[in-house]
């Protein structure tokens, strides 16, 4: 076999297409392809494209592009390939020999025109030296082909067998799956069935690769239509940010127009007070020294009439005295009534803290793929069994919340029985639990803060808080002076509480003082009876469910009724329970008589049942609504974990 020929198989093919190097690159792993066959290749790769590197086919590697900015089909212009390479081309490529004369003419010193090209022998043949070639036994078969007046040949690569190196490889063996030459044929693929020569199966080849063409064109297009449509979404995304930013913005600035307001009002009363203390204090010292020049003067006429040597001078300025005694003591006090005698400034730093802590300019809601979809068919995912070490009986749960703790979904529930609190979390594929007892049974829970919990313990008129990291810890111990069961969080300061004895939901401070109380006939009339179980809103209204009026009530913080859900007939509440409002503003209610969950509009209008007994669902209480499509629901002894994801 000729030298160039080996050349050009071993070296100078690129392993993609298969083919002599077509404008080749050099990739930092000393790999080199086709330009055009290493870009198209980092096309099909988001990894390369997100990097702005070239990705090599072989080892993986990135390799930089000079200029990213660039289309991605001129990201490898610059990767020049190595100088080995590239010497091989120019010496061995196709085109670099001329194939204007005969080769071996040339040799013997005569310039003859060629006519013909062995691919094999990388030879340009004239008449007489292509007769002579065909004759020659070891070129009889080469490839010989007629350049019809071209000047320049792409060699036409012929595959050798690595085994018996001067064999072209013709067959295919269906069997094995391998392509082989003659001698590999008769050799180790005489017992296969199925040797056929490759020629023969290229059109059902072409055939298959059209199939597969026509599917990679088709997903080529669905891929860029999506593509299409996520750049439409980014640009819609950056509008609405825009838009979002201008908003939160402009209620910034409201808020800070009204601190301003009030700093006008406060820096204009203090310079209208200060001014008036100034004016009596510039009035009285003025007051007081024409006192001073007054008994100057007085002092002065009487040292006159004591030089003097007449009897009456000193008589007169007697009678005088004694005349001025009382005009003198009303000269001397100059102050008013109603005189300021000093202007503070009190400041009270603990409420302006908690009302700035209050100030709610508003929330950034972020709605997730794995959104609650309620109209999806409920999936029981879990069931957490609230008995841990310790307990003195089996676990009853009243209510219950969700918090994500460092990156841990954490579930923290009331236990009734056993007068505690306990959380449940899975952290480095473990389960975990922890237990925190109370001086009392807890009732009701709501999430002030991220990792933060406020619990009621009513038969000790008490509210406790706990952080959650997700082990429970105790912070604080807040004596009410109801007792407290249902409770949700308004603010990180403020609380919506339930009390039974008198009806009522009052609104507290995170020392337990009530800001405000709505009762029963307070403006929406006796709807409050048993407020066992509140939430709020993501408009910051309050839900309340009162098993003792059968019905749920949507209150402002003010008290206003917003609606009232009262039904009757099939949809109508015997037992409600546990209440909760989704990242969409839907409600969702327990009902623990019917055994069933219900599903209403944030305007209160029923929608359907979306768990009943026939989903496993008895007696239910306390339920919440957690990240990926999860609902978590109280049940006796246990917690169900449905899953509502599209």
């Amino acid at each position: 076999m000729a030298t160039s020929q080996k050349l050009t198989e071993h070296f100078l093919t690129c392993t993609i297409c298969t083919e002599v190097f077509d404008k080749p690159c050099t990739l930092v792993c000393n790999h080199t392809f086709c330009r055009k066959c290493v870009v198209n290749y980092t096309k099909t790769r988001p990894e390369a494209i997100s990097a702005k590197s070239l990705l090599c086919p072989f080892c993986s590697k990135m390799t930089k592009v000079s200029d990213p900015k660039r289309p991605v089909e001129e990201w490898a212009d610059d990767v020049k390939p190595i100088f080995i390479i590239q010497g091989l081309l120019d010496s061995f490529g196709p085109g670099s020999k001329d194939t204007t004369n005969c080769s071996y003419c040339k040799e013997e010193g005569e310039t003859t025109p060629a006519t013909s090209w062995c691919s094999v022998c990388d030879d340009a043949l004239c008449e007489r030296c292509t007769r002579m070639h065909q004759r020659i036994p070891s070129s009889r078969h080469h490839n010989v082909i007629d350049l019809s007046g071209e000047t320049r040949v792409k060699v036409k690569r012929k595959i050798m067998c690595k085994v018996h190196k001067d064999e072209n490889i013709k067959y295919l063996c269906k069997d094995c799956k391998t392509a082989v030459c003659q001698t590999c044929c008769t050799i180790h693929h005489r017992k296969c069935d199925m040797v056929v020569e490759i020629e023969s199966e290229i059109p059902a080849m072409k055939t298959e690769l059209k199939r597969n063409k026509e599917n990679l064109l088709k997903k080529h297009d669905e891929t860029k239509t999506y593509v299409g449509k996520q750049n439409s979404i980014v640009k819609e995304e950056l509008a609405l940010y825009i838009q979002i930013e201008s908003s939160i913005k402009s209620t910034s600035l409201k808020a800070i127009q009204m601190i301003k307001a009030k700093e006008r009002k406060l820096l204009s009363e203090l310079k209208e007070m200060s001014d008036r203390h100034i004016g009596q204090l510039k009035a009285e010292i003025k007051s007081g020294e024409m006192s001073v020049q007054m008994y100057q003067q007085q002092a002065e006429l009487m040292d006159q009439a004591l030089q003097s040597e007449c009897d009456m001078d000193v008589y007169e300025m007697y009678q005088g005295c004694e005349a001025g005694d009382e005009e003198a003591v009303g000269v001397v006090d100059v102050k008013e009534k109603g005189r300021i005698d000093r202007i503070t400034f009190r400041q009270d730093t603990d409420k302006l803290s908690r009302t700035l802590e209050d100030v709610h300019l508003g929330e950034i809601h972020v709605q997730y793929d794995d959104v609650l979809d309620l109209k999806a068919d409920p999936v029981l995912q879990d069931t957490i069994n609230l008995t841990v070490a310790g307990d003195v009986g089996g676990g009853y749960p009243i209510d219950v919340t969700v918090l994500e703790v460092n990156g841990t979904d954490t579930v923290v529930v009331t236990d009734y029985y056993n007068n505690s609190v306990k959380s449940f979390y899975t952290r480095n594929s473990q389960t975990g639990h922890s237990k925190l007892s109370l001086g009392g049974r807890p009732w009701g829970i709501t999430r002030p803060k991220h990792n933060q919990v406020a619990v009621t313990v009513p038969d000790t008129s008490q509210i406790v808080t706990v952080e959650v990291n997700p082990d429970l810890v105790l912070l604080s111990t807040i004596t009410t002076s109801k007792q407290y069961l249902g409770i949700t969080s308004l603010t990180p300061s403020t609380l919506a509480a339930g009390s039974r004895s008198p009806p009522c939901v009052d609104i507290l401070d995170m020392s337990g003082h009530v800001l405000k109380s709505v009762c029963s006939g307070h403006r929406g009339g006796d709807i409050l009876k048993y407020p066992n179980y509140l939430c709020t809103t993501r408009t910051g209204n309050i839900l309340v469910s009162d098993w003792g009026t059968k019905c749920v009530v949507c209150l402002t913080p003010e008290g206003d009724v917003v609606f009232n859900y009262r039904p009757t007939g099939d949809t109508a509440l015997k037992d409600p329970r546990g209440i909760t409002s989704s990242s969409t503003d839907d409600i969702l209610v327990a009902d623990n008589s019917l055994h069933r969950v219900t599903h209403l509009t944030e305007s209160g209008q029923f929608v359907r049942n979306i768990l009943t007994s026939q989903d496993g669902v008895m007696y239910p209480r306390g339920l919440c609504v957690g990240g990926r499509g999860r609902m978590y629901l109280c049940t006796p002894d246990v917690v169900k974990v449905f899953t509502y994801c599209k």
